[in-house]
């Protein structure tokens, strides 16, 4: 999955060239697979699932798209739960 490392990368092909955004989209949600799948085995589901998709525009513009199937209260505990996550990850 995508860390603060690509930011200066962001949107780029393996030329240096734009890449596909789809292409972009898709092989993070494979990365993403992979690493469940590495900590989690084979058994588990997934349960509710948020995305959020910094979108840059060639004029500058930089959008954020967020998507969470159900209800906005649980959406806001799932982030509030995952900045706790990563607020620990950068604490050591």
């Amino acid at each position: 999955m995508a860390d603060a490392g690509d930011a200066g990368d962001a949107g780029r092909g393996q030329e240096g060239g734009e890449a596909d955004p789809r292409a972009r989209l898709m092989q993070e949600v494979a990365d993403e697979m992979d690493s469940i799948e590495t900590e989690f085995g084979d058994d588990y589901q997934i349960g509710r699932v948020i995305t959020i998709v910094e979108v840059l525009r060639p004029d500058g513009d930089v959008g954020l798209r967020v998507r969470a199937g159900q209800y906005p209260w649980v959406t806001l505990g799932m982030l509030h739960a995952a900045l706790k996550v990563v607020e620990g990850q950068m604490a050591g």
